[in-house]
């Protein structure tokens, strides 16, 4: 059973930086590909970032590239999102989720077996 712990979310000023984090359990971690979803009060869940299984290839929602940063550690079975220059429009749930068949990354959530449960990050103006 695949289980995703997530940690980090919290309420900061715009300009300001947080690290999300999100921790894997059962199966190889390192066999999955992994991505972070968000959704915004009134929106639907939209794609935010994905990681390839050894983190040598990454692909980015247009709004975030060059202020979000996914990576990944597969010792520690962790997924990471270093999101800075936070803007208000990054309010949202933020979920971490497990591409567990496949061959690439990819932004389409069905493709995407396991979900955490989504942490709140909060952007003040």
């Amino acid at each position: 059973q695949v289980q995703l712990v997530q940690s980090g979310g919290e309420l900061v000023q715009t300009g300001g930086s947080l690290r999300l984090s999100c921790a894997v359990s059962g199966g190889t971690f390192s066999s999955y590909f992994m991505g972070w979803f968000r959704q915004a009060p009134g929106k639907e869940r939209e794609f935010v970032a994905a990681i390839s299984r050894f983190g040598s290839s990454t692909l980015y929602e247009d709004s975030v590239k060059g202020r979000f940063t996914i990576s990944r550690d597969n010792a520690k079975n962790t997924v990471y999102l270093q999101m800075s220059s936070l803007k208000p429009e990054d309010t949202a749930v933020y979920y971490c989720a497990v591409r567990v068949y496949g061959i690439y990354m990819t932004r389409t959530q069905s493709d995407y077996k396991h979900w955490g449960l989504g942490t709140q990050v909060t952007v003040s103006s």
